[in-house]
């Protein structure tokens, strides 16, 4: 049976997962999601994940994207170095049911004073510019836990910089001084901009975080727009990273669409016109034109 009569794909990463049956004519005819993330899943247990995936969307072809193919998933998947296009991410699949089950391997970026690392991330990329929703040149944010800011160049992705903002924020919200006051919900309106422009223009992001509490209790700020303004502060200092990365190019903005429209208003508050991409739609593209080289190449 060849691939793209229809298959299962997979973003498997480390507290979630997320299953996508593809039927013949490439479209999404059944998922699900659920939290058997790679954490939940002891080595020796993941044929039998792997089985469940297969129970709950039939028994197809499968292939497998995220961090299950890290040294803490079920078979590691060596990284390709950048640039990397799609023939390089076929070359490398890992096949731990030959014909039948792939896993899709991440991406590097190493250069005389930086290293860097992505998995899942790469599928959506390609994805997206293969389904002719990003430019082959564009400046990409990934916002998510470990936000990226990749570079493409000729359809490939050339070059990217992680930037810890969600894990620092979640952090923050539960172990951290600030906890009470990061409780509360996140919303792009004055006390977000108000922390976007104080990360654009700042270098002190540790000083800023405990001036969040500091302002509250001197009654400079409301309890309620804490948690907002610590966003914004610390996605003002992340865009001000990406935005190092070029002036030049096309911003897309791709991922979830609560996280990208956050990530869209502090960059309009840079002063740039981002586009929005919804990163589902780039990970299913990518993971069709997976198949379709994986059946070329059989």
């Amino acid at each position: 049976m060849r691939w793209v009569e229809g298959f299962i794909t997979a973003d498997w990463g480390t507290t979630n997962r997320r299953a996508y049956l593809i039927d013949g004519d490439g479209q999404c005819v059944d998922e699900f999601e659920d939290d058997r993330g790679i954490m939940s899943v002891p080595r020796e247990a993941f044929g039998d994940a792997v089985a469940e995936i297969r129970e709950r969307l039939g028994d197809k072809p499968l292939l497998l994207a995220g961090m299950v193919g890290s040294n803490r998933g079920w078979i590691e998947a060596p990284y390709v170095q950048c640039p990397a296009g799609f023939d390089d991410i076929v070359d490398a699949l890992e096949w731990p049911e030959p014909g039948r089950t792939a896993i899709v391997p991440g991406v590097s970026f190493q250069d005389s004073d930086q290293a860097d690392v992505m998995r899942g991330e790469e599928v959506q990329l390609l994805g997206a510019f293969a389904a002719g929703i990003v430019a082959d040149d564009a400046l990409v944010c990934h916002p998510g836990t470990h936000n990226k800011w990749v570079r493409l160049q000729g359809g490939r992705i050339r070059r990217f910089t992680t930037v810890m903002t969600g894990e620092l924020f979640s952090l923050l919200k539960e172990h951290s001084i600030l906890s009470d006051l990061l409780s509360g919900s996140v919303e792009a309106g004055d006390a977000f901009a108000r922390g976007v422009r104080r990360g654009l223009e700042g270098d002190r992001l540790t000083a800023e975080l405990f001036k969040v509490r500091a302002r509250v209790l001197l009654g400079e700020a409301e309890p309620q727009d804490a948690a907002s303004y610590g966003s914004g502060l610390l996605i003002g200092t992340d865009v001000r990273t990406g935005l190092g990365e070029g002036q030049d190019t096309e911003i897309c903005v791709m991922g979830s669409p609560k996280l990208t429209a956050l990530y869209a208003e502090a960059l309009r508050i840079a002063g740039r016109q981002p586009r929005e991409v919804d990163g589902e739609q780039g990970f299913l593209a990518g993971a069709r034109r997976l198949v379709e080289l994986i059946d070329e190449r059989s």
